[in-house]
């Protein structure tokens, strides 16, 4: 019993390749979780719903994946010890308190520098020193 209205969709990388206006990425969530935006990418074309039409939309059998991840704070302002102002958006957390970040500075500082991220230590924030690009001294991110 298989027709083209019910044979699973076959998914590629491409598939995910898309312009999103900033407009329509939510800033915050729905006032009520169950009346969140929820996308039935079934057919042909997705069809826009509500999330709490979701137990309607599952059949016997259907796979449900709960992804219970945190958006994590994860972006710094600070400065370096000139003054000039700094941004870094941690990407990863490493081992002995060490974290990998890109930065956005006007000239980047050079490997043994202080940043004073959040203030800095004598405002309430903290101090934290650059060791150097990663992956590798040439490396996009900074260690």
């Amino acid at each position: 019993m298989s027709s083209a209205s019910t044979a699973p969709r076959t998914f590629t990388l491409s598939d995910f390749d898309f312009e999103l206006p900033e407009l329509l990425i939510a800033q915050h969530p729905a006032p009520q979780r169950s009346g969140s935006r929820l996308l039935d990418g079934r057919t042909a074309s997705p069809t826009d719903r509500i999330f709490r039409e979701l137990p309607d939309l599952l059949q016997p059998g259907d796979l449900l994946v709960f992804n219970d991840t945190r958006v994590v704070k994860a972006r710094v302002f600070g400065e370096k010890a000139s003054g000039g102002k700094l941004e870094l958006l941690i990407e990863r957390v490493l081992t002995g308190n060490e974290v990998v970040a890109h930065m956005k500075v006007s000239k980047k500082p050079l490997p043994g520098a202080t940043l004073h991220l959040a203030g800095g230590a004598a405002a309430g924030g903290f101090d934290a020193t650059l060791l150097g690009r990663y992956p590798d001294a040439d490396g996009p991110l900074f260690r």
